[in-house]
């Protein structure tokens, strides 16, 4: 009597097969990554954080000054926004920590403010390639784009600057 031995294939993926379809499935991620660009996203959402807080900051300074007279704009201080918060213009201080302004003499909290006494402007400095790009700042140069409010424009928009340490000027107009 003979015994027939037979041999199934086991059925399965092997080595090779796994890592091929692993490397395909990495080499497509890091793609869609790129493409996200998740640093940019995380930029763009502190940037409209920022236009927010100027735009509040804006209409509580144009509070102060229609309740306290005209042209009865803020001093230009390190403690500008107190007489805000006093007058109750200004509920709560808000609080820039993403790339603050730091001009010496104005700013608090991270934003920077300044008046002449018959303007005034609220400015932060905006960080994502999206407003970079609508400031009209020229790519790989050492131009700063900047979130802006301007009583003499009488709205909230980009602003570009030669660099880091020239400032948005008081009456500006023209923002983007």
């Amino acid at each position: 009597m003979t015994t027939k031995t037979t041999f199934k294939k086991e059925q399965g993926f092997t080595l090779i097969e796994l890592l091929v379809v692993i490397g395909i499935i990495g080499v497509l991620a890091a793609v869609v990554l790129t493409a996200i660009n998740p640093l940019e996203q995380l930029a763009r959402g502190r940037d409209a954080g920022e236009k927010t807080a100027i735009s509040q900051l804006s209409r509580s300074v144009e509070a102060y000054q229609a309740s306290q007279g005209t042209n009865a704009y803020p001093a230009s201080s390190t403690t500008w926004m107190n007489p805000l918060k006093i007058s109750g213009d200004l509920k709560a201080l808000p609080n820039n920590t993403s790339v603050p302004c730091v001009k010496a003499g104005v700013a608090q909290n991270g934003y920077c403010y300044e008046s002449n006494g018959t303007d005034a402007i609220i400015y932060a400095r905006a960080e994502s390639l999206n407003e970079f790009t609508k400031a009209g700042c020229t790519p790989n140069s050492t131009q700063v784009s900047w979130v802006v409010w301007s009583s003499a424009d009488g709205k909230t928009g980009v602003l570009c600057t030669a660099n880091a340490t020239a400032y948005p000027p008081v009456g500006v107009t023209g923002l983007k």
